[in-house]
């Protein structure tokens, strides 16, 4: 993975790497702990699969002349934060604010920023939850902070922005009007759709309870389930389920 850099900056770029690619093996063994903690304890697994990269070349330069700073390692590391990124997909939205609070509480983890998309959809209607932490990398002289990008969404939303992107990439961009109304109507449908979702399977848990007489086969360890405020998106169909719902401080 090469960077068109001053030619006494490649043996730090690789350094830089390293620090990266050891960052998402360690974001990678956290979620991997945490999905079979799940699976022991509640018969369940939030996390449907997870995926990762390493920015290419071609976009770290792109996002640092959108930035107008010179391409060096320092302003690399200091400007972006998503080199290294985690894709994690869940089977429900109520997953997804789970698996975000139980990666905040690790003691070793630092939240840096988030990005609640869920909450407050971008006016594509793009939807996601974006974390930005950083995790200690421990070398043989030294201990290195390094910052990764998580994005957590669940299946609907992922194939909705991946169907997008594509859309998109045909266009450069720059879509006709007509064909982002009908992408934001699709991601309205999608919306809907994990919601409808979610009830079906809170309503499942209710009929689970009733069969082992009144005690669901959890109870012993009671999954927490945060949610986002209701912003009147959709607010009838979220209506009969606020009694699970809590709420997530989203940082902008």
């Amino acid at each position: 993975m090469q960077l068109p850099l001053y030619y006494n900056e490649e043996e730090e770029w690789n350094k830089t790497l390293l620090l990266y690619d050891s960052v998402l093996r360690e974001i990678n063994t956290k979620l991997e702990i945490l999905n079979n903690e799940f699976k022991q304890a509640h018969q369940y697994n939030p996390i449907e699969h997870i995926t990762s990269r390493i920015k290419s070349p071609e976009s770290i330069a792109r996002k640092i002349r959108k930035k107008n700073k010179e391409l060096t390692i320092e302003n690399i590391v200091k400007y972006v934060n998503d080199v290294a990124g985690v894709r994690i997909i869940c089977s429900f939205t109520s997953d997804i604010y789970r698996i975000a609070s139980a990666i905040s509480n690790q003691d070793d983890v630092t939240v840096l920023r988030v990005k609640d998309y869920i909450a407050n959809p971008k006016p594509n209607g793009y939807m996601s939850y974006h974390m930005i932490v950083s995790i200690p990398i421990f070398l043989t002289n030294d201990v290195i902070d390094t910052k990764v990008e998580i994005q957590i969404r669940t299946i609907a939303m992922d194939f909705w922005a991946s169907l997008e992107h594509k859309i998109y990439y045909k266009f450069e961009g720059k879509a006709p009007a007509g064909i982002t109304d009908e992408l934001k109507e699709c991601a309205n449908i999608i919306s809907f759709l994990d919601e409808k979702m979610l009830s079906i399977n809170e309503s499942v848990k209710h009929y689970h309870q009733d069969f082992n007489g009144g005690v669901a086969m959890s109870s012993e360890n009671p999954l927490p389930v945060i949610y986002p405020d209701d912003t009147g998106r959709n607010k009838n169909s979220l209506d009969s389920l606020k009694s699970y719902y809590g709420s997530v401080v989203s940082d902008e």
